[in-house]
């Protein structure tokens, strides 16, 4: 599945989550996905505990998340050394 369609799995409802981003309009956030990878779960522990879940929707978080960041930019402030 391309980049876009998996994109489109990823939507937002003003009704849900107050307006975050969720998997194909159920009510399960992006961000929860997400945690939840970050934690160590495995994709296979997500699909069991969501059985509607698919695993291109793990991939659109994936993603999702990926455009977000690719589109930051830091600033590194100079640090006086005291001493």
């Amino acid at each position: 599945m391309n980049e876009q369609k998996l994109i489109e799995r990823i939507t937002v409802n003003p009704k849900i989550f107050g307006g975050k981003p969720i998997i194909r309009g159920r009510r399960l956030a992006v961000e929860h996905i997400l945690g939840m990878l970050a934690a160590g779960d495995t994709v296979e522990t997500l699909l069991e505990g969501y059985p509607w879940l698919e695993r291109e929707d793990v991939q659109a978080c994936l993603v999702y998340a990926r455009r977000l960041v690719s589109h930051e930019r830091i600033e590194l402030l100079p640090v006086e050394s005291q001493g």
